[in-house]
């Protein structure tokens, strides 16, 4: 099994809700995300999954939360848009697009510092 991960960033406004202090507040981060997918083969030209492809992919989907409030976004109308639960829902968006019979979403990891990271995996 062959591993790969890239690494990317996006700044939004949030609140978690039900919590009882500072992030209860409106505040912001910048998060940096980390994407790995694995792969069973590689293709002809030594590869699991073009890093640009899945660089592409990514970036798309975190244009739809970068510079926005995230608490108004539909993924996060129901569920606090904590560092896991962005975790989860980039996991699921983008397994959604890149699974296939040999690429798998793997790990998903959101920092909101650069001593804080929330990771989903499906294990």
């Amino acid at each position: 099994m062959y591993h790969l991960m890239i690494k990317t960033s996006f700044a939004a406004a949030h609140n978690l809700i039900n919590y009882q202090g500072d992030c209860e507040n409106l505040h912001g981060h910048n998060w940096y995300v980390e994407v790995t997918v694995s792969a069973k083969e590689l293709d002809k030209s030594g590869l699991g999954i073009d890093f640009k492809v899945l660089k592409k992919q990514t970036n798309q989907l975190l244009d739809e939360l970068d510079h926005k409030y995230l608490n108004d976004l539909a993924p996060f109308r129901e569920v606090s848009p904590s560092s896991e639960n962005i975790s989860r829902y980039l996991f699921e968006r983008l397994s959604e697009i890149l699974d296939n019979d040999n690429v798998k979403v793997t790990l998903v990891n959101v920092w909101e510092s650069e001593n804080a990271c929330a990771s989903y995996s499906r294990d």
